[in-house]
């Protein structure tokens, strides 16, 4: 009656630990920002993202390089260095609610702008 009291008991500590792992993994995302659109056009793609708190936003350089993501006054969520390779990447957390502006320096003139809205 011990034992199977003891299995009882372990299996249902089992199932609670992989309940919370799952549960705390599912909550944070990532969504991926290209840096250049698929068309060959000087834009972030999407330019708009709406995640919560506590996601990351991967920026994935695709087309006409050299890009970067600066934000302005949060050097914390910059990548000012420029990205020349298809494909080289970088990932920023966002843990705190608001709307993040950012841009690409070489090419913020020709409006290459995104937003990051954390809710």
């Amino acid at each position: 009656m011990a034992s199977l009291l003891r299995a009882i008991a372990t299996t249902f500590f089992s199932l609670l630990l992989f309940l919370g792992i799952s549960v705390s993994s599912a909550q944070a995302s990532t969504v991926e920002v290209k840096l250049g659109t698929d068309a060959g056009m000087l834009a972030f793609e999407p330019s708009t993202v709406n995640i919560s708190a506590g996601d990351s936003v991967k920026f994935v350089n695709n087309k006409l390089a050299p890009h970067n993501a600066v934000f302005d006054g949060r050097e914390d969520l910059s990548h000012p260095d420029l990205a020349f390779a298809p494909g080289e990447s970088w990932v920023k957390t966002f843990d705190t609610a608001g709307t993040y502006e950012f841009y690409c320096e070489p090419h913020r003139g020709a409006g290459m702008v995104g937003k990051v809205v954390v809710n």
